[in-house]
């Protein structure tokens, strides 16, 4: 069966390796999925408002138009002269207004942006309620489409004590939560991979690689893994450490759900609701102290790390599938 056409507007790169992030990856299986039922979809990528703007205004009139919201961010005055003119449909990966830190300026873009959709697609439960709570949309225009997990083999680590932490280096992600909090662990046996690109936040970068140096030889920058190098690393992880101050829904969470692989990971924004079902920790989100406790926990007690695994591997049955994430985004397109 042949769906309707679909204009899909997203940043430029999302299929470059060395741009690695969740939402590009939540945008290439959305792009794909779409394509695997039946929509022909026309993916334009933008790297600037002026990008934007320009697929905004060649798109037919009442055509169905699915915009990544970092890229309507970039361009909200033609998002909202659009909006009466084509069926707009908003893709909201995180909210900016979430951010200590947010630009005025942005998080007024994505307000305009958000109320010119006719649909909003959430990429968590989380991220929903901001947007409603914030008077970004209204509920009965949020549909929820949590990012899906592929079927993986089960993580077998090469020991206890074997940390992984896969993010872009960037505040938001905490990294220095963690190197804080394993500098409390110094007399501890461990080692720790931290896989994400230096490339967005190049000053947080900078000093990450410094601090992650002084702790002497134990911490592994890997920069972007992608592929095999990257099921490597979760098959050879004991736990993922996720130290996030601010997270829709966490897919790197979502990819150590699918393999088994424990969680230790901050009680923040989405992250509860990915880790629903057991296997995990959860510490407060910015607390190295917390977050040291509670590796040397997992070190230490045999017990706690035989329940985490079994409930890691228990839960892999119920988590959700991307075709789950891209039925719920049809629906939503299909609705607009």
């Amino acid at each position: 069966m042949t769906r309707p056409g679909i204009v899909f507007i997203v940043p430029a790169g999302i299929d470059d390796p060395g741009r690695v992030s969740g939402g590009n990856v939540y945008d290439q299986h959305v792009r794909d999925g779409l394509r695997r039922r039946g929509w022909a979809v026309t993916t334009v990528e933008a790297s600037d408002g002026a990008a934007v703007a320009s697929a905004l205004r060649t798109a037919d009139d009442g055509a169905l138009v699915l915009v990544d919201g970092l890229a309507a961010c970039w361009a909200p005055a033609e998002v909202e002269a659009s909006s009466p003119r084509v069926r707009l449909v908003l893709l909201m990966h995180m909210v900016a207004a979430v951010f200590p830190d947010a630009d005025i300026d942005t998080v007024a873009a994505e307000r305009r942006a958000a109320q010119s959709a006719r649909r909003v697609i959430a990429t968590s439960r989380w991220t929903a309620d901001q947007l409603v709570n914030r008077g970004l949309s209204t509920r009965d225009r949020v549909t929820v489409a949590a990012p899906g997990v592929a079927a993986a083999e089960v993580s077998v680590p090469d020991g206890d004590d074997r940390f992984l932490c896969v993010g872009v280096l960037a505040p938001h992600k905490g990294q220095d939560t963690l190197l804080a909090a394993l500098a409390r662990l110094r007399e501890a046996d461990w080692s720790c991979a931290i896989v994400g690109s230096a490339e967005p936040y190049p000053r947080f970068a900078s000093r990450i690689q410094r601090e992650a140096q002084a702790l002497g030889g134990r911490v592994t920058l890997t920069g972007v893994l992608t592929g095999d190098e990257l099921a490597e690393m979760y098959r050879r992880s004991a736990v993922l450490v996720a130290p996030s101050r601010v997270e829709s829904a966490g897919m790197a969470v979502g990819e150590a759900r699918g393999r088994g692989l424990p969680v230790v990971a901050a009680a923040t924004g989405g992250i509860p609701d990915t880790v629903a079902g057991g296997g995990a920790v959860l510490v407060r989100p910015g607390d190295a102290v917390e977050l040291a406790a509670a590796l040397h926990a997992w070190m230490s007690d045999p017990g706690l790390r035989a329940r985490l695994r079994r409930e890691a591997l228990a839960a892999r049955d119920a988590l959700p599938r991307w075709d789950d994430t891209i039925e719920s985004v049809a629906a939503a397109l299909e609705s607009a």
